[in-house]
């Protein structure tokens, strides 16, 4: 299969990279393993390795436990195919009905050790050799204009490090994952008692500033943060989000 001359070749990069930052469903087929969900077998099963993935450059990066059958198949360069479906929008949009698939070869990046529970693991990178992106919901003998191949150069390409899914993500977890950073933010913000802020949400982060919504004994309001610059890079737009909102932000 060939690129299409005439798709926007940029825009469909874009919709890529922003599913392999905000999937609602992944799997990983690897050569020599043959059911990574089997949880039947903790030897063999990739489940059973702890197994996290995140985009790091336009290319996926796992990580699972040292010992694991996927660091073991890193090491031994195996080939793989990593599945995922997107996670963009709300379920049941039509944003949920694309596929992106990756296939390409395993490397083993290093080991590191978890922060929180001193265990070692694995860092493993999937130097990719084709990209596909397709309609979850269209049937296998769709015809080939339901899939559209991703040039690997726009894919990787850094103006796509702020991308929706990636944005999308951000915002999720800063939402579940620090709202007491939050609400201490909005409280410093409208010289209000921590307790009297009941919630607050982060809404349409993009890379000039980002919506607030809280709830506070007085009812439900909002506001528009703007930073003082545009961040560049995802380092940058959480060292924005960090200064302008709570330090405690990551």
């Amino acid at each position: 299969m060939t690129v299409d001359p005439g798709l926007d070749v940029r825009r469909i990069a874009a919709a890529a990279r922003s599913i392999l930052a905000c999937p609602a469903e992944v799997q990983l087929v690897v050569d020599g393993i043959d059911d990574p969900a089997d949880p039947d077998d903790p030897a063999t099963g990739l489940d059973a390795a702890g197994l996290e993935m995140q985009d790091h450059g336009g290319r996926p990066l796992l990580t699972c436990t040292a010992d694991s059958a996927l660091a073991v198949a890193a090491t031994d360069r195996r080939g793989a195919l990593l599945t995922l479906t997107s996670g963009l929008g709300a379920a049941g949009t039509a944003e949920r009905d694309a596929t992106l698939t990756l296939s390409g070869r395993l490397e083993a990046l290093g080991l590191e050790q978890c922060e929180c529970c001193d265990e070692v693991r694995m860092r493993v990178g999937l130097h990719l050799d084709f990209a596909l992106l397709s309609r979850t919901s269209a049937p296998r003998d769709a015809p080939d204009e339901t899939r559209v191949r991703v040039p690997l150069g726009a894919f990787a390409d850094p103006e796509h490090e702020l991308n929706r899914g990636f944005l999308q993500r951000s915002t999720e977890h800063a939402n579940l994952c620090h709202q007491d950073e939050l609400r201490r933010a909005i409280a410093a913000m409208t010289q209000t008692r921590l307790g009297e802020v009941v919630g607050v949400q982060l809404a349409d982060l993009h890379a000039g500033g980002v919506a607030l919504r809280w709830v506070d004994l007085t009812g439900a309001h909002s506001a528009e943060l703007r930073f003082p610059r545009p961040a560049a890079s995802a380092a940058e737009l959480g060292d924005l989000l960090r200064t302008e909102l709570h330090a405690g932000l990551c």
